[in-house]
């Protein structure tokens, strides 16, 4: 198909067998392509990261990739056992939420809540690594429903041994659609999850997965789907792309969607070898800051900042020289709190660790944000000076870390000459180690349009600019996209609506079948 270029549904009973909060002991389970932590067994936590990387070799030989082949960077995943570890890492998550993916220029990690005879949270990571694979691999306009469909439809792959189904159905997405008033397809094929001004938006998910799953779990129609994105992604209209290559009426394409009810699954054995997987465990300290230090990472509300530091000071107190409470209290004082006790706690973690890439990265970043501040050049220039010689020693214990790259290409930001090759250079070596990071996608193709290489930018800003839940930056890449084609975002937001309205009408003067009970 065209595609060539945040669990499995396994038993997770290790986990509530594991020992009492008292007694847990955190472990790290590394793989290829994969870190994972859990305060579980290590025997099942080991079996566990073996099945993600054959999920991960599924999705690459179903898409054409080298199985072999491994991305840049290996993807953290934390796995907790109730909601109250949930929230340690996102506080303000809903109780219906049971797990999440973030990206940010501190960390890209997924977290899913694990709990015996519910698979809800294993297969919500899934569904965002879906997501982060194609990320990776697929810098490519899709439209949001298949971009959410294509996560649907794998997120409930369920792999038993040497034995992998696909095409199963989440009971809560079949629920609505047996039941739930539908969307009009026009507004499925051109809205995104996020637009509650479309009626029936609830219904965007459900259809989204029973739309892609009609195309993907027949091998007839995959070719139908294929036409369909490389129209779309030629700046085709997603909806007369979509009945040029279905060759039917939207009304039509939904009664049939509407009597899709034996859903085909696929079944077949695969022979991927068995993962290297090096289980370490954390020390003890783990227990209180591991959760901690993500909470940190993911963004930290102006009105709870102050608790967040005085937690991370408590917290970090109990553990004395212990490297990982060093980073969390100068992490925690340095963003949140008292700048100079993070200074002197991130200073001491170095004296410890002269190779601890984050702690010299956070003064790194600290000595920039100070410069940015200053009136004085000379005094500024000081700053930045301090912040390359940090810098330079983080790339040379880890060249292919993104953050540095991002703190470099900060440090030449609107300077002299600006952007020049090398300046390119780092911006690109950052997107293609987090092309699922918004910012590295941004600052490339800014520098970009202002190279006067107008086109690959706007080919780099396709996906940010369609993505589902790109929020703020694909508003952002939708912007930079009509700057780049010389066109006012006035004008492209006319044209869009005028359209949409093209669109409803015509869809309206057709008779829908009613839904079947």
């Amino acid at each position: 198909m065209l595609l060539s270029r945040t669990f499995l549904v396994v038993a997770f009973t290790w986990l509530c067998l594991a020992a009492t909060p008292a007694q847990a002991q955190w472990l790290k389970a590394e793989s290829e392509r994969f870190i994972v932590y859990s305060d579980g067994g290590e025997r099942p936590l080991t079996e566990f990261v073996q099945k993600l990387e054959v999920f991960d070799r599924l999705l690459r030989a179903r898409m054409g990739l080298s199985v072999e082949e491994a991305p840049y960077r290996k993807l953290p995943i934390y796995l907790v056992r109730s909601r109250s570890a949930l929230k340690r890492i996102h506080p303000t998550v809903g109780d219906g939420v049971a797990g999440f993916y973030t990206a940010s220029n501190e960390d890209i990690f997924a977290v899913a809540l694990v709990e015996r005879n519910h698979d809800l949270g294993e297969q919500t990571l899934l569904h965002e690594y879906a997501h982060h694979f194609m990320m990776q691999n697929f810098p490519f306009p899709y439209p949001a429903w298949f971009v959410e469909g294509f996560a649907e439809y794998y997120m409930t792959t369920k792999i038993d041994g040497s034995r992998i189904e696909l095409g199963n159905y989440n009971a809560n997405r079949a629920s609505w659609i047996v039941n739930g008033s539908w969307m009009s397809l026009s507004d499925l094929l051109s809205s995104s999850p996020n637009n509650r001004a479309v009626r029936n938006a609830q219904m965007f998910y459900p259809q989204a997965w029973l739309l892609a799953h009609w195309f993907m779990a027949d091998a007839d129609r995959q070719p139908m789907l294929d036409a369909y994105l490389r129209d779309v992604g030629a700046g085709g209209d997603s909806v007369e792309a979509m009945e040029r290559a279905t060759g039917m009426s939207l009304a039509q394409l939904q009664r049939t969607l509407r009597t899709y009810r034996s859903l085909p699954r696929l079944g077949f054995s695969h022979s991927f070898p068995p993962a290297e997987v090096a289980v370490t465990r954390l020390p003890r300290s783990a227990g209180d800051l591991l959760l901690l230090n993500q909470r940190l990472k993911i963004g930290v509300p102006e009105d709870m900042r102050p608790a967040v530091a005085a937690e991370a000071r408590r917290v970090a107190a109990r553990h004395g020289d212990d490297p990982m409470a060093l980073l969390v209290l100068g992490h925690g004082e340095l963003h949140f709190g008292d700048k100079g006790a993070g200074r002197v706690a991130l200073q001491r973690l170095l004296a410890i660790d002269p190779n601890h890439v984050e702690a010299l990265q956070f003064l790194a970043g600290d000595h920039l944000a100070t410069a940015r501040e200053m009136e004085d050049q000379e005094a500024a220039d000081v700053e930045i000076a301090s912040a390359r010689r940090l810098l330079a020693r983080a790339y040379a214990i880890d060249d292919l870390n993104y953050n540095t790259m991002l703190l470099l290409t900060d440090l030449r930001l609107g300077g002299d000459g600006w952007p020049n090759e090398n300046d390119l250079t780092t911006m690109e070596v950052a997107y293609a180690l987090a092309p699922q990071l918004a910012e590295t996608r941004l600052n490339l193709a800014s520098a970009l349009i202002r190279a006067g290489r107008n086109e690959h930018a706007v080919t780099l800003l396709g996906s940010l600019a369609n993505a589902p839940h790109g929020g703020a930056a694909a508003e952002v890449a939708r912007s930079m996209i009509n700057r780049a084609r010389g066109v006012t975002d006035q004008e492209a937001e006319a044209a869009e609506e005028a359209s949409a309205a093209e669109r409803r009408q015509e869809e309206d003067t057709e008779v829908e079948a009613p839904a079947i009970p």
